[in-house]
């Protein structure tokens, strides 16, 4: 199961030259994240007031292909890889049409808001990541 996620590429997300600035991918790649969340109905601000955890990004590895650019609208396409039961790594996808641009493998912790240390994620949650596998 994927979920697809497009915006546009605005000017403050470039460079002088027109094309999207290196660490803008994160921030994208955030907001996908976080609409893959929602739509699977576990919002953070959920798991923050039910369980007092939240997800933390533990490790990124961005591969750039190919350069997005000024007014281009692109896709992020966001798939679990694998649930623990502290922490899941996600695949994002970023395409132009059938152009891959970028790929970027997230591996996401839970921890306790109160005091940062890990948490096992909430069996609703967790349950959620699995059934999103693939």
């Amino acid at each position: 199961m994927s979920h697809h996620y497009q915006l546009r590429v605005y000017y403050q997300d470039t460079d002088a030259g027109g094309i999207v600035y290196h660490a803008n991918y994160l921030a994208f790649a955030e907001r996908a994240r976080t609409e893959f969340l929602r739509a699977q109905g576990t919002p953070h601000a959920d798991m923050v007031a039910q369980h007092g955890v939240q997800f933390v990004v533990r490790r990124a590895v961005l591969d750039y292909l190919r350069p997005a650019r000024l007014d281009e609208e692109i896709t992020i396409t966001t798939r679990v890889k694998n649930v623990g039961g502290a922490s899941a790594t996600l695949r994002q996808d970023f395409a132009r049409d059938s152009d891959s641009l970028a790929v970027l493998e997230v591996r996401l912790g839970c921890v306790r808001v109160a005091d940062g240390h890990a948490a096992r994620l909430p069996e609703f949650w967790r349950n959620r990541m699995l059934a999103a596998l693939g």
